[in-house]
């Protein structure tokens, strides 16, 4: 499995920090029908595993995976859940090989050229970009100029629908959409409008030719 072939159909990626069980099904109907094809369930909210193993039964053909892993365990765990991919703020060496040797996709947090390579070396699939606050446009643009055009960068953290552009320009692939898409509390509907925002703002973005880095969106 890769990443690419989710990020090249809809690089945003649906961070469900907060959300439970009894809601994640239909918060997710309303943001996959808006195009997202990734799905983050992290492992700070409540039953995390019960609304992974909920999505993944749901959406067998999406990208379901965890956040805020934070050991090996919380990987393997995330895997007998039915994820598929692990996400972190950092980037722990151990995590990230245990995510291999699990089958699962890794796209781990760096905030220094020093971290992302290091990522790279031990296997990460793409790289976190967080918190985006402190990683500027001008920051992507310096990493992209040193970095293969293969590497799919993802700012993640305090992104808004204004903010994609410059990010865009500068060479990112895509977005972790936190808050500004869903945060505990918002309905279903209320996801799917913020959903669409990003969306439409993304399309109009890419046809007017806003974006550095190869690959489709």
């Amino acid at each position: 499995m890769r990443i690419e072939p989710f990020l090249d159909k809809f690089p945003l990626i649906a961070i469900f920090r907060g959300i439970t069980p009894e809601e994640v099904v239909g918060i997710a109907e309303e943001v996959v029908s808006a195009g997202f094809q990734i799905l983050e369930v992290p492992l700070n909210s409540p039953r995390p595993l019960e609304s992974i193993e909920l999505l993944a039964r749901k959406f067998p053909d999406l990208l379901i995976g965890a956040g805020t892993v934070m050991s090996g365990g919380d990987v393997r765990a995330v895997a007998q859940a039915g994820g598929k991919l692990i996400l972190m703020p950092h980037s722990d060496p151990a995590v990230l090989r245990q995510a291999k040797e699990s089958g699962m996709l890794c796209v781990p947090g760096v905030a220094t050229p020093t971290e992302a390579f290091a990522a790279l070396g031990n296997g990460a699939d793409a790289l976190k970009l967080y918190p985006a606050e402190q990683i500027t446009p001008a920051v992507v643009k310096a990493w992209r100029a040193i970095m293969s055009p293969a590497v799919r960068l993802l700012p993640v953290g305090g992104i808004v629908p204004e903010s994609m552009q410059p990010y865009l320009q500068a060479g990112a692939n895509g977005f972790g959409l936190g808050s500004a898409l869903y945060k505990s509390g918002f309905t279903a509907e209320q996801t799917g409008s913020n959903a669409r925002r990003f969306r439409d703002v993304l399309e109009n973005l890419v046809t007017q030719g806003q974006r550095q880095s190869p690959g489709p969106i």
